[in-house]
């Protein structure tokens, strides 16, 4: 398995966990990013930060630390 920071530009892939503790990990899932969801990456900034991803129809960015929680499976 491998973390959604590792995924490069125009991947789909599915989440099979989010790592993590507390307001963290919940912040997350309120997105819309849990176990299932389907998850396409639009962009990569230059320096890895921020990482642009289409999540149940809505664009979201994500900061690379919170990108490193989402477990994900192509």
């Amino acid at each position: 398995m491998q973390s959604l920071r590792e995924i490069g530009c125009g991947q789909s892939v599915s989440v099979v966990k989010v790592h993590g503790e507390g307001a963290v990990r919940r912040r997350i899932m309120d997105m819309g990013i849990t176990k299932g969801t389907n998850i396409f990456v639009r962009k990569v900034a230059p320096l890895g930060d921020p990482i642009e991803v289409t999540v149940r129809g809505y664009e979201l960015s994500l900061r690379k630390a919170d990108a490193q929680m989402i477990e994900v499976d192509a």
